[in-house]
Formats: C-alpha cells, structure tokens, sequence
C-alpha cells in the first residue's frame, strides 16, 4: 500500500517549484493498484505544458520518494 504521508511529503517538496509559477498540485486519490489522481491547479490547469509538468516532474518525484507508485494521472 502506499504512503499517503510519505506522497503528500513528496509533492511538498516540489510545490515551490509549481507555486514560482502561480501553479500548484492536490492529492486526489491514492488506487489500490499503485495509480496516484492528482489536481494541477492555478496557472497549472490551463498552461500548454502541463503534460510535461505532469510526467517530468511530478511523476518523476513522486515515483523516486514513493515505492508502489505505477502511474500518476491528473483529473
């Protein structure tokens, strides 16, 4: 199972990243089958990269601090 703690620990230290941009990102919900559901919120939600911001960054930080992490999706 994983880590609500320890996931909400890792978006916390890329939040600055995505709030220097009037960005920021929500936990949503946590699948049973490694599936983490974000928000991206603020500037976020409509900027073009987006997809970008979601694989390179916040996928990548979140599936390095957190084991069982198979995919994140915005909603």
């Amino acid at each position: 199972m994983i880590s609500e703690s320890l996931l909400q620990k890792a978006l916390n230290s890329i939040r600055p990243f995505l709030q220097a941009d009037n960005g920021d990102v929500e936990l949503v919900e946590v699948s049973q089958d490694g599936i983490v559901k974000v928000r991206l919120l603020g500037a976020c939600e409509q900027c073009p990269l987006s997809v970008m911001t979601l694989r390179a960054g916040i996928e990548r930080a979140l599936m390095r601090e957190v084991p069982g992490i198979k995919r994140i999706e915005a909603v």
